[in-house]
């Protein structure tokens, strides 16, 4: 029996597949197991008219079985098997598939009814990436006579005709040895396959049986003392199927109760919280896929550091394609745990690497929109479990906002919601709905809490008027407000940087004027001060307090805070523009003034840092010299 070559392009295929296409090295059972679950596929399919197969559903299996003393894993089914030609075609030329003729030979409209996974012939040939050599014994059914082929690798192969009882297919893949880079023989544990086997393979539609060892108890025949009979344990080995073979989200909803649903989640993802939303989606149309997905009712501390980014699971017809697919939601969802299953999914020669195409697109943008309507009837229904997912998941959305541009801004902006109070929060919808008919713009504040953001001094003025204030309190939430840019038409004013719009023309320019009769005073505050803030003015904004910390330009005060707790000293350095306001009609002001036109310019200077410093301890920034300021105030005694 001469060896034959595979074909020139097949070769290199073989190499680049066992050395580059496949990454993880486990997959190759769930390869072998895909190809006999497509065998079974077409025997039973012909079963459904022809009376000769003999075989009802319940008769086939596949069987998986190990023998550590010849190093080999055997994979056995009872489907359609491979006459000679087909066993020269399918595994002689790496990458075609018989399952694509298959259905090609069917009547199209039965063809749309007839599941067959493996559409391409490569998934074989995982086999070589932890075997050394590969036997295949076959027989197709209607022949009377089998074939045995054989392969180490890519130096060729041999195909033989041989006698064979039985139909179907038997892949006996002889393990590598063990060397410093791998243990190849941990594939031979039984453990080791029924983990394999439950990870990728738990919902092939045909039962995977493995003979596993079990221990039992059994009667010796001798009496114990008190007379009783003398037991004993024993090793017994037994047929266990390892598979689930229907997946809960395969059942129809009538079926499975959302009860049920948050059960196998809570079992698959070892979580004692019940989710706070469910979405089951079974769809139909240009692609079709089934859904079952999850948001995990708290986020736990290493997914958001990306450790277990991309929850969803991606099977292709019951078989796990990827554990955690990134690609099917942006990260403003990556929270979203659950599976997703469908047989429309266009695979490349490896079914670990997807094509990023249409079909993944398409099912991408349908999960994110329900997964977004599943949200807002949350926030809808039951408020306060809404605010509990944003609590968890909010910076998600925020970054979302953010993200590429403002790209999916107002895809999220709905989902948002921010403190108006310290027990209250509302959306950008809801806030611009409550504005009176005279408040013409959205204020927000920045700060480390919603309580110092309300009372900052420049909120009092806004708040005496009945406006709402969003208080905004984690970094990236001006980002947000920036990238959004308005609300139904209604700007946003940060009331620490922005005009307020409450002076008339009038009003502004007696201010100015007023600015101006104050020079000298206000560039000898300045001068006392020193570089800790680039100009002093007048206020508009103030009410009660004496003073405020104010900034110009694109850097706020908030932002600063955010880059001094950045990793590198360059970002620790960075200083917003600061612009010190003092209230003309408090009587702070009218003791400063008081001792500057008294000339008594020490008074007047230790005054002017004081009020710095309460500017500085306002705005909730950080005095860089606390002893100083005890100094300063200490002076006023």
């Amino acid at each position: 029996m001469s060896k034959k070559q595979f074909k020139a392009e097949s070769k290199r295929l073989l190499d680049l597949m066992i050395n580059s296409i496949y990454t993880n090295k486990e997959i190759f059972l769930r390869e072998i197991i895909s190809n006999a679950s497509d065998a079974i596929d077409k025997l039973c399919y012909l079963s459904l008219t022809d009376e000769q197969v003999g075989l009802s559903r319940s008769d086939f299996r596949i069987d998986v079985s190990a023998d550590k003393d010849a190093r080999t894993i055997t994979v056995k089914d009872n489907g359609i098997g491979m006459s000679m030609q087909e066993a020269e075609n399918n595994l002689g030329v790496i990458a075609k598939s018989g399952s694509g003729a298959f259905k090609e030979e069917m009547d199209s409209t039965k063809a749309e009814d007839l599941s067959i996974i493996g559409q391409f012939g490569v998934g074989f040939y995982s086999a070589f990436m932890v075997a050394d050599k590969v036997t295949v014994l076959t027989r197709k059914y209607g022949e009377e006579k089998g074939v045995k082929w054989e392969s180490s690798g890519a130096d060729g192969y041999t195909v033989s005709e041989i006698d064979r009882d039985q139909i179907g297919t038997e892949v006996i893949m002889h393990i590598k040895p063990d060397s410093d880079e791998e243990i190849y023989g941990s594939f031979l544990e039984t453990w080791k396959l029924r983990a394999l086997i439950k990870k990728y393979s738990d919902y092939v539609r045909w039962p995977i049986i493995m003979e596993v060892e079990r221990s039992e108890s059994y009667e010796t025949g001798e009496k114990n003392d008190d007379g009783s009979p003398k037991m004993a344990y024993r090793t017994v080995k037994q047929e266990e199927t390892i598979n689930s073979m229907i997946p809960i989200w395969q059942r129809a909803k009538s079926e499975v109760t959302d009860d049920d649903c948050i059960a196998w989640y809570k079992e698959k993802h070892h979580d004692v919280k019940d989710p706070c939303a469910l979405v089951r989606i079974n769809a139909e149309g240009t692609v079709s896929y089934k859904a079952m997905l999850f948001v995990p009712g708290e986020e736990h501390g290493s997914q958001f550091y990306g450790e277990t980014k991309g929850g969803i699971t991606l099977y292709s017809n019951g078989v796990m394609i990827m554990e955690n697919c990134d690609k099917l939601v942006h990260d403003y969802f990556e929270f979203v745990k659950g599976v997703v299953d469908s047989p429309d999914l266009s695979l490349n020669i490896s079914r670990e690497l997807l094509q990023h195409d249409r079909q993944l697109r398409i099912m991408g943008q349908n999960i994110e929109k329900r997964v977004k309507g599943e949200l807002e009837k949350l926030m809808k229904e039951d408020r306060p479990k809404y605010e509990e997912f944003f609590r968890n998941y909010g910076v998600h959305i925020k970054c979302g906002v953010c993200d590429e541009y403002g790209r999916y801004k107002d895809f999220l902006r709905d989902l948002l919601i921010f403190y108006t109070s310290e027990d209250h929060q509302m959306t950008l919808k809801e806030y611009v709905e409550a504005m009176p008919e005279s408040q013409k713009v959205i204020y927000y504040a920045s700060s480390d809490s919603v309580k110092h953001a309300l009372s900052l001094p420049q909120c009092e003025d806004v708040r005496r008027r009945g406006y709402e204030i969003l208080c905004l309190t984690t970094p990236i939430d001006e980002m947000v407000l920036e990238a959004l840019h308005d609300q139904d038409g209604k700007s946003f004013c940060n009331v620490v940087t922005d005009d307020l719009g409450f002076d008339t023309e009038e009003e502004k320019k007696a201010a100015e004027e007023r600015d101006i009769e104050n020079k000298e005073f206000l560039d000898f505050v300045k001068e006392s001060v020193g570089d800790a803030v680039s100009k002093v003015r007048l206020s508009r904004k103030l009410a009660s307090q004496p003073c405020c910390l104010t900034t110009e330009g694109g850097l706020t005060l908030e932002m600063e805070k955010y880059f001094r707790r950045g990793p590198s000293p360059e970002m620790r350095n960075i200083r917003a523009t600061r612009i010190l306001e003092l209230n003309p009609e408090h009587k702070a002001f009218a003791a400063l003034k008081a001792a500057f036109d008294s000339g008594d310019k020490d008074r007047a200077k230790n005054l002017s840092l004081i009020l710095a410093r309460l500017a500085e301890l306002l705005a909730g920034a950080e005095i860089e010299d606390p002893a100083a300021f005890v100094s300063e105030v200490a002076e006023l005694f």
